[in-house]
């Protein structure tokens, strides 16, 4: 293994980095350092998130910058606000040391005059979420002709969040004589469609297996009932004690009321989703990352981005519609060499698509056997046990308190006390385990016609009623999909830009060509009219009231 002196990266570099107790290369570093720093090659790195990334382009940036120079020489995109601040933190604590460094994030939800200002000062490294720079870009803020290193962080994000059309904008404003690097967790056909257009020539850099998710999260799926699901997740997250989460839904209304429901049964838990403020998110994130908050219950676009250090388990409530959210979402667990598990509770419908997730991120799912009540208890007991042990007798404090306390105890002999300490700890459990409701393993169509059984009709009407939408929402066909690019993100922005107003969408299914989306039933039509007559990349774009496999205007 190398050392970072070894890799070219200057003294004042490695005192920095040394002081946060970088003492050897990551995997990712020891690949991407010296092939940033001894050419001009664009380079395409494939690796998960919580790699030591930041560091392998960071590094490599602040040692191409001229000083002298007080003008943007390099940019860093990300998908998030989120990201772009801890990207901007740890480039400025890597060059803690090199006077007259400036670094400057901007991004959306922020003063967009305090970022204008500070661009003017002068910059010579813009971290920024893509919607934001193209605003200071059209107003003249951002002043990106003398940019000659440019970072795409998890593209594969940027473009499930719909920002292709801003990063080309972005790109049209940058020299064609410049360093490319590419950061992305998978190699899809739309990461491939930008290396194409803006890489020239580039080196490909693998951090562990091309298109897989993290080498160490184990993948584990438990089937019930739709009707059992939040029985079961209950169970899962019991049967864990020292865990620390998050519990991935489809719809801000499911999110919202999964965290309302696990608050209500003494969980501590929150929710992140698109209708909270930027300040309630801020808050929402600031106690889960310290910890305070031990369950975050989210949707995929709203935590995107995300970072969170020590993650022992991903929760996906419900599975995503397609096979590179759930890579996203797994992969938030297991970094920095930790162990990691991954957790989907899935209905007999889902089972293709577990198999579909498994054949592309080449690993096997575990079918999981829920928890019984005892093996909880059990489990929940030892935490306890392990609390009483371990807690810090504070002896000089307590010692003018012992007469009293040994008066007080003195009828009560030793078993009677620690059975008392337990219960006060334990008895949550055992009261909602003694009497806790049965959970059903379900059987497919298939296992009931290997035992011989007969499919009833309920369970036919069930398969057909899987396409209608929720309660209250209609469900809509477009003639857009995957391979036209658009994505929950793309679908989000299209809407904003064809419409007044913030548009409510519940589920979303995207397929090859076109697309089905759920809305509230009274804005059905004020949507459907903001479709029709518009254009998609030149394609005109037709919408649909969807009824099963047949759409009607």
């Amino acid at each position: 293994m190398k050392t970072f002196e070894e890799l070219g990266v200057s003294e004042e570099i490695r005192r920095a980095i040394e002081e946060i107790g970088f003492v050897a290369p990551m995997p990712v570093q020891e690949q991407v350092i010296p092939c940033l720093l001894s050419n001009r090659n664009d380079t395409i790195a494939l690796a998960q998130t919580g790699t030591g990334k930041t560091a392998a382009f960071g590094i490599p940036l602040l040692q191409r910058i001229n000083m002298h120079d007080k003008s943007t020489q390099a940019l860093v995109l990300s998908p998030t606000r989120e990201l772009c601040l801890q990207i901007t933190d740890d480039i400025r604590t890597f060059g803690k040391y090199i006077e007259g460094l400036r670094v400057t994030a901007v991004y959306g939800g922020a003063s967009i005059g305090d970022q204008i200002k500070s661009l003017k000062r002068g910059t010579q490294i813009i971290v920024a979420t893509p919607g934001r720079l193209i605003d200071l870009i059209e107003r003249g803020a951002a002043q990106l002709d003398n940019v000659i290193n440019v970072v795409l962080d998890e593209a594969d994000e940027m473009l499930n969040m719909g920002f292709s059309e801003s990063i080309n904008a972005i790109f049209e404003s940058i020299p064609e004589d410049r360093n490319t690097l590419l950061f992305s967790a998978t190699m899809s056909r739309e990461i491939e469609k930008i290396a194409r257009n803006y890489l020239h020539d580039p080196e490909e850099i693998v951090v562990g297996s091309r298109n897989e998710g993290a080498e160490n999260v184990n993948h584990i799926y438990y089937m019930v009932n739709a009707k059992d699901k939040y029985l079961a997740l209950k169970r899962v997250v019991d049967f864990y004690p020292k865990i620390y989460a998050i519990i991935f839904c489809r719809t801000k209304k499911e999110t919202q009321e999964i965290a309302d429901k696990l608050i209500r049964d003494g969980y501590n838990a929150e929710s992140l989703h698109g209708d909270l403020s930027q300040q309630q998110r801020d808050l929402t994130m600031q106690k889960f990352r310290m910890h305070t908050t031990q369950f975050l219950v989210a949707t995929d676009v709203a935590a995107r981005g995300l970072d969170v250090e020590d993650l022992t388990h991903v929760i996906n409530y419900s599975l995503p519609d397609d096979i590179e959210s759930y890579t996203h979402r797994s992969g938030r667990t297991g970094r920095a060499g930790k162990k990691g598990t991954s957790i989907s509770i899935i209905h007999t419908r889902e089972r293709s698509k577990v198999r579909a997730i498994e054949k592309e991120i080449g690993k096997k799912f575990v079918d999981g056997k829920l928890p019984t009540p005892k093996e909880i208890c059990t489990k929940q007991l030892y935490k306890v046990m392990d609390n009483i042990v371990n807690t810090e007798v504070l002896d000089e404090e307590i010692a003018p308190f012992m007469d009293e306390i040994n008066r007080y105890f003195e009828y009560m002999d030793k078993d009677d006390v620690i059975k008392h300490m337990v219960s006060m700890e334990f008895g949550k459990f055992l009261a909602y385990y003694a009497d806790a409701p049965e959970i059903e393993v379900p059987v497919t169509d298939r296992e009931k016609k290997d035992r011989g059984g007969r499919r009833d009709r309920r369970s036919d009407d069930r398969s057909k009623r899987s396409s209608k939408p929720e309660k209250g929402y209609t469900r809509l066909h477009i003639n857009l999909g995957k391979e036209e690019g658009f994505y929950p993100g793309e679908i989000m922005q299209f809407l904003n830009r064809n419409m007044r107003g913030r548009q409510d969408v519940g589920h979303i299914d995207l397929l090859k060509h076109f697309s089905y989306i759920e809305v509230p039933t009274g804005d059905a039509k004020r949507v459907i009219k903001a479709f029709n007559g518009a254009k998609y990349k030149g394609r005109p774009v037709k919408c649909e009231v969807a009824e099963g496999k047949k759409t009607r205007r």
